[in-house]
């Protein structure tokens, strides 16, 4: 299959218009090395190995080529075997946004996901699928699948496959697909079975291996904050953090944007660095940053290379980096000079394994940290509160407010008048309740959310086993788990509220003593 007509350049590859354009969106600056190597092998049709650990690029390095290669036709062009449904829905979504403007439609398939509804979208018709090898099998032997026009097929994290079992399975995968096709692998490591599987599968592959840097942990403060909200949390620790320069790191030149965009309009003085600035604009930016004009540089991790600056009291990461040498190589740019440094990394709750892959790579342990309360926010700025309060009294200009003072002096006291306004201003306006939707009714003790999971004494479950797993799993202390109820065929657990989000993302679908396992709130009584 011919690739479309170029229109660009990644770095040096030359790619079309329309898979330039989503890279581009996706804040991608330059290609990463595994991806300069292996995609103009694979858009030559060739097969090839990617030896490569997760957080490398190895995604877009298949998913681009695979873009550039598909055409219109609504059949399955290209499959991509991953050993989780995790991954399977992280590498659909990530295809997804490469194929965006060329309207490329991707499927993840996967067990515990109902297969009705996998079959309704495969008879809509899908151009790339990604999925687990047992969920696929199921849809091979329905002949709900059709793989017949298949030209790519992608083993991704082999490996990890092998691990799991999955080698019996792939191979009735690939005997499956047209032997007219192009198989790219990717593992981390080579063993035997997975070197052999290439020998029979592959057609003179090209090799490709990308080593890891030694990673080295500068003597920083690193802590991280785990929130839903990341904007809300930024600003809570901006507003209580001592700091003279700050870097923070977005993913995308359009994070970028629409960060420093947000905190400007909270009265931060904030700018951005990304791969779009000209060098008149870059140095105008650095000028200020240098010159204590600007409190908070925001930036990717491209455009920040090269900066030399010492006096950084605080590294950012607003988005989690990919990979632990990124996370190394931004905190890096604090606590030089011996001078003492603060690494702090935002994450969601589904984002807390990737935390974890990088704190075992880096040996260090990056340590939790609760969210400024707004009476911690309040304590730390009551000079500055004070200060603006006197100031804005000596500018006058405040008589039109009396009138609304007055009304209430009768009924409320003069200092709850003056705290609440003061509330107004520093936290805005809010209902009263603050509990989360998702959580309400579980009929857990208050504070706590209620836990269903659909395996009990038939399955000869423990509570301890419910204990470990949770705590090793989620990270959270056993001790806090609350009251576990163990039925025939399904339990319920009880964990605090603020946690409850992590332990759901990260155990749903997860194993629990050999069984894999759904994790939802429980429906109230």
């Amino acid at each position: 299959m011919k690739t479309n007509t170029t229109a660009g350049f990644f770095g040096e590859l030359a790619l079309s218009k329309k898979v330039l354009a989503a890279i581009m969106e996706m804040g991608f600056e330059e290609p990463s090395p595994i991806q300069t190597k292996t995609i103009p092998v694979v858009l030559e049709g060739r097969d090839v190995i990617g030896q490569a650990q997760t957080g490398t690029g190895k995604t877009a390095a298949f998913g681009i080529p695979i873009m550039e290669r598909i055409n219109e036709t609504r059949n399955i062009q290209a499959l991509v075997l991953t050993p989780t449904r995790e991954l399977a829905i992280q590498v659909s979504e990530e295809l997804a946004k490469i194929g965006k403007f060329k309207r490329v439609k991707t499927l993840p398939v996967y067990g515990g996901q109902a297969i009705d509804r996998q079959i309704r979208a495969l008879n809509y018709g899908v151009q790339v699928v990604i999925g687990t090898p047992g969920r696929l099998l199921d849809h091979i032997r329905r002949n709900t699948i059709k793989l017949n026009n298949v030209k790519t097929l992608v083993l991704d994290e082999a490996d990890e496959m092998l691990d799991m079992g999955f080698v019996d399975d792939i191979e009735q995968i690939l005997e499956s697909v047209p032997t007219e096709r192009q198989t790219l692998l990717f593992s981390a490591t080579m063993p035997a079975p997975i070197r052999a599987l290439a020998n029979k599968y592959m057609n003179n592959p090209f090799e490709v291996a990308i080593s890891r840097e030694q990673i080295t942990v500068p003597l920083i403060d690193q802590f991280y904050y785990e929130t839903r909200n990341k904007l809300d949390g930024l600003c809570r620790v901006m507003d209580i953090e001592a700091n003279d320069k700050a870097i923070i790191f977005c993913r995308t030149k359009k994070g970028v944007d629409d960060l420093v965009a947000s905190l400007q309009a909270r009265g931060f003085l904030a700018d951005g660095l990304h791969g779009d600035l000209s060098q008149s604009q870059r140095d105008r930016v650095m000028k200020k940053f240098r010159d204590g004009k600007l409190e908070i540089l925001v930036a990717t991790d491209v455009a920040a290379r090269g900066l030399d600056i010492d006096s950084v009291t605080h590294v950012i990461n607003y988005d989690i980096p990919q990979d632990p040498e990124s996370y190394v190589h931004r905190i890096g740019r604090t606590g030089r000079a011996g001078r003492k440094g603060v690494a702090i990394t935002f994450i969601e709750p589904r984002e807390y394994r990737q935390l974890k892959i990088i704190e075992k790579l880096i040996k260090t342990r990056i340590v939790r940290n609760q969210l400024p309360s707004a009476a911690d926010i309040l304590e730390r700025q009551k000079e500055l509160i004070a200060k603006r309060l006197i100031a804005t009294i000596d500018q006058g200009h405040i008589n039109d407010y009396h009138s609304i003072i007055a009304d209430l002096v009768p009924e409320y006291d003069a200092m709850d008048i003056a705290a609440a306004a003061l509330k107004l201003f520093q936290e805005g306006y809010k209902e009263k309740s603050d509990d989360n939707p998702a959580f309400a009714n579980t009929g857990a003790e208050k504070g706590m959310v209620r836990l269903f999971i659909n395996i009990g004494r038939a399955q000869k479950i423990r509570p301890e086993d419910i204990v470990r797993t949770f705590a090793e799993e989620s990270g959270i202390p056993g001790n806090i788990i609350g009251q576990i109820n163990i039925y025939e065929k399904f339990t319920f657990v009880e964990v605090p509220e603020e946690h409850a989000e992590r332990v759901m993302a990260v155990m749903h679908k997860n194993m629990l003593k050999g069984y894999k396992i759904n994790v939802e709130p429980a429906r109230g009584r």
